[in-house]
């Protein structure tokens, strides 16, 4: 893992420097003391607390605090501004800060900054690309409140300002600009109507955390989340849906095109149950005997399988698990949860027909369709049988089951 963020380190620091001498650039940091320096982007409406949260991370991280204000001191240059052109001046001057050297070795922390989903592209595209997301949320009747309370006391505040430090002088202007009621429901419509394309652009990054809360524990749950590090993004995939929707085809398309391990529940049951394993040899009780297999035992199956080798490096596609709202419940609280997951819509007259009509050929294990694929030699034709699961009323039986289901394994995986 330590090998990893290093790598991953190195990496973002060449995409955003993009220095004129990489290789220099790279030993200067090989040698800096803190590889994991914080590359963090606080987000959230105004008066939610992003400031004074910032303010706090960046004594403790010793990271550079970074805002609009700091980077555009004078806000007329953008008046004559349209979205784009603004965004991309923004960008530009996000850029060439981050290239300077207390950036660069200490990490940075900005602040309301990308404030639109087209400056959070315009961003990435450059390469600024953070490691950490969070998005402080409050009710509007509580950010209300604290603008109100923070006007009333704006000019005793400032009678204070020459015993506070600068950065206290920026966050106190910045959270308590002394907006109207007016002035600041407009600035929570824009921030509602673009928060939802910020939370996509970081989507896999992102730690959402209620701001209505005390300073402490909101600081507390944002170091956490900071002092984290994100692994490589191998593709682990969940395929849903009901029999007979092609899981098993998609599947072995994915595993083939993209080199993941194609992991197939009943595949794996049958493979566990005959390596002589303690679980396999429960396993193969149930099996023998065509009952259905504990949740308790398809679970550690399941997870024992995700966490192999192959599986960690190359990434998965499981299909046939989870069936039941239960294992879905437990998949999530897996190590190894999935980063994508699908659901194949079809009508069960549709897989009825698919699924009656399936056939196997026992000797090289590939299936066919008696109408629209069927073998092309007279040989593989004798080969092929029916599986005892296909018949048409276990079909509609199985189905039935997965109806009832389907709702509680989309609420899980929304």
């Amino acid at each position: 893992v330590c090998v990893c963020v290093c790598f991953q380190s190195l990496v973002a620091s060449l995409v955003t420097s993009q220095p004129d001498d990489p290789i220099s650039h790279l030993i200067d940091l090989l040698k800096s003391s803190n590889m994991s320096i914080p590359r963090v982007v606080l987000l959230g409406p105004p008066a939610v607390g992003k400031h004074t949260l910032a303010r706090h991370l960046s004594v403790q991280l010793e990271a550079v605090h970074v805002t609009t204000e700091t980077l555009l001191p004078d806000q007329s240059e953008i008046s004559t501004l349209n979205e784009q052109g603004f965004a991309e001046l923004l960008v530009q001057l996000v850029q060439q800060r981050l290239k300077q050297p207390d950036c660069v070795h200490q990490g940075w922390i900005l602040v309301g900054i990308p404030q639109t989903r087209l400056q959070a592209l315009l961003l990435q595209q450059a390469g600024i690309i953070p490691e950490h997301v969070v998005l402080l949320v409050a009710p509007t009747n509580v950010l209300l409140k604290r603008n109100q309370r923070r006007s009333d006391d704006l000019q005793t505040d400032s009678n204070r300002t020459s015993i506070r430090s600068a950065d206290d002088v920026i966050a106190g202007h910045q959270e308590r600009g002394g907006l109207s009621e007016e002035q600041l429901l407009a600035k929570l419509q824009l921030f509602h109507c673009e928060v939802t394309g910020l939370r996509s652009a970081y989507r896999h990054i992102l730690k959402v955390i209620d701001g209505n809360q005390l300073d402490t524990v909101i600081y507390l749950q944002a170091r956490a989340f900071i002092q984290t590090h994100h692994h490589f993004r191998t593709p682990r995939i969940l395929l849903m849906g009901p029999p007979g929707s092609g899981k098993s085809h998609q599947a072995k398309l994915l595993s083939k095109k993209y080199k993941m391990t194609d992991v197939c529940c009943s595949r794996l049951l049958r493979s566990v149950a005959a390596n002589g394993s303690g679980l396999g040899a429960e396993i193969q009780q149930y099996l023998e005997n065509e009952q259905s297999v504990p949740d308790s035992l398809v679970l550690q199956a399941v997870e024992q399988r995700l966490s192999q080798v192959d599986c960690s490096s190359r990434g998965w596609v499981l299909h046939g698990f989870p069936y039941n709202l239960h294992q879905a419940r437990c998949l999530w609280g897996f190590q190894h949860q999935p980063n994508r997951v699908f659901f194949l819509e079809v009508t069960d007259d549709v897989c009825l027909d698919r699924t009656t009509q399936r056939r196997t050929d026992w000797v090289s294990g590939e299936r066919y369709h008696t109408v629209t694929r069927p073998p092309q030699t007279a040989e593989v034709q004798r080969r092929l049988q029916a599986a005892p699961d296909d018949g048409a009323e276990v079909m509609k039986e199985r189905l039935k089951r997965y109806r009832a289901e389907s709702a509680g394994l989309q609420s899980v995986f929304p």
